[in-house]
């Protein structure tokens, strides 16, 4: 019997006659529930075919017509059954993902577009959507992705970089780091601080490449490492050593700030402090492309929302370390079906978003089905 059943049998009961109103006010007060009685049934269900190409665009970043594409490129099951085996389908648990992080927004407020959804539903949903694309994809960022990455298209990034000006002509890509802010932790509050920045908040570092990808991205880490010592942390020097060349076997570069040391695959603007013309204006010619790397940790913070509210990113309650990695996933995405402000300045196209997501690792999805 449900909750709501109970509580009408009391009500039964106490007409006729049967509880005193003492008995039926202690057992009453004994069946309710914490959760909210919300109409989520007075919606209808979701169809993307009755929606707007401009509601799509703009409740998920995402055309009408692309997001068919945007789920076989990232090979999303028929459906999700969730942990208490409610059903949905695939499509729609990626709008619902999509939609959670548009814009910070409660799960109450999407009732009305995931209509005779409730609430718990529209959360274990998201959380499945959200798994199953970190586990299938993230390494696609978190590691070395040969894809984007191997000698030819390294070539092809250094010339890119090299026709706007620049000095350097083994130069593929630009290495950042970015805070990202979060709700004060209830625990280990002064290892999250950012004193620079003064916010309690998570690390990550990532390199950017001309065509507008995010071609690696490290963490989370605590707020208050530094960038070297994040840099340390991910490994990717020695990766570089060993894969960072060019079809003619020589050396190629990543280009960062005055907080990482020099080495042979990474450069960094000279920081004497007599500098020399040549010196300022090797400095100033590198600022100026190097400024694309934060282009892109604008485009995650604009084009998801919910990850600049920083109330809502709470340590220990919900992933938020996942939640930016998956959300750069689909920036990624967004980049191969549209191009961003790093593609067009650079003037090199990203690929095709089958071709990026062409190695799809579906054994993973039976989880998520069964």
């Amino acid at each position: 019997m449900s909750l709501k059943m109970a509580r009408e049998h009391l009500l039964y009961s106490l007409d006729d006659n049967l509880i005193t109103e003492e008995e039926f006010t202690l057992l009453h007060d004994m069946n309710r529930s914490s959760n909210l009685d919300l109409p989520y049934k007075q919606y209808t269900p979701f169809n993307l075919d009755d929606m707007e190409d401009d509601e799509c665009l703009a409740e998920f970043r995402v055309r009408k017509t692309d997001i068919p594409l945007l789920v076989e490129a990232l090979g999303i099951p028929d459906e999700f059954v969730c942990e208490q085996r409610s059903v949905v389908a695939g499509t729609e648990a990626l709008c619902m993902l999509l939609k959670r992080l548009t814009y910070p927004c409660r799960y109450s407020d999407m009732m009305q577009r995931f209509g005779q959804r409730p609430v718990p539903v529209l959360c274990m949903a998201t959380n499945c959507v959200l798994d199953f694309i970190y586990d299938v994809h993230h390494r696609r960022i978190t590691e070395w992705n040969n894809t984007i990455l191997n000698p030819v298209a390294l070539q092809t990034y250094a010339d890119c970089i090299q026709q706007m000006g620049t000095p350097l002509d083994n130069c593929f890509g630009f290495i950042d780091g970015t805070v990202r802010p979060i709700a004060r932790p209830g625990m280990n509050q002064r290892v999250m601080y950012n004193g620079h920045k003064r916010v309690h908040s998570l690390k990550f570092q990532a390199v950017a490449i001309p065509n507008g990808l995010i071609a690696h991205l490290h963490g989370p880490v605590e707020g208050r490492k530094h960038d070297s010592g994040l840099l340390a942390d991910s490994g990717l020097l020695p990766v570089m050593e060993q894969h960072a060349v060019s079809p003619a076997g020589h050396p190629m570069c990543l280009y960062g700030d005055p907080a990482y040391p020099l080495r042979v695959h990474l450069q960094a603007p000279f920081r004497n402090v007599n500098l020399t013309p040549q010196m300022m204006a090797f400095n100033k010619c590198m600022s100026e492309v190097r400024v694309s790397v934060e282009w892109m940790f604008g485009d995650i913070a604009n084009y998801f929302k919910f990850m600049d509210f920083k109330k809502n990113l709470k340590i220990g309650l919900s992933s938020v370390g996942k939640l930016y990695i998956v959300s750069a996933l689909l920036r990624n995405a967004l980049t191969c079906l549209y191009g961003n402000q790093t593609s067009t300045f650079f003037k090199l196209d990203p690929p095709h978003i089958l071709d990026y997501f062409s190695l799809v690792i579906y054994s993973l999805s039976s989880a998520y089905v069964n």
